[in-house]
């Protein structure tokens, strides 16, 4: 066999080589459906409202996380923000959530070594720090 035409074949071989293996990435091309790949795990639902805001404050990485709610059952209303805010200013983050019903305080302030019995008199508070 001559130089030329075995480097011709070499080169034919190697494009050949490198088509093949450019293929099997090829998001053109589905991955064929065998019966032995791992069954898909399912997705859990995205959490929403109170769920989802509560791992908002949380992921602020707060050392206390506070839910404050009427007594009542009643959307908060502005007089309750501004006592809340008054009454915890130590808070970092408010999240009102619930249809406005209930709010979440995030803080790394010990709320009681502050107001927080001031606080439960008016509101019910939950303690979700540990939770």
């Amino acid at each position: 066999m001559s130089y030329q035409l075995f480097t011709r074949t070499l080169l034919i071989a190697m494009a050949s080589s490198l088509l093949a293996f450019a293929g099997c990435n090829n998001p053109n091309n589905p991955a064929p459906n065998n019966s032995t790949t791992a069954q898909s795990i399912p997705v859990p639902s995205p959490k929403t409202g109170f769920e989802a805001d509560l791992e908002y404050v949380k992921k602020g990485q707060y050392t206390y996380v506070w839910v404050f709610s009427r007594k009542d059952g009643k959307p908060l209303d502005k007089d309750d923000g501004d006592y809340l805010r008054k009454n915890a200013p130590q808070v970092v983050d408010w999240v009102t959530t619930d249809e406005g019903k209930r709010v979440i305080a995030g803080t790394n302030f010990d709320l009681a070594l502050g107001n927080l019995g001031l606080l439960q008199k008016r509101f019910k508070a939950e303690d979700y720090s540990g939770k």
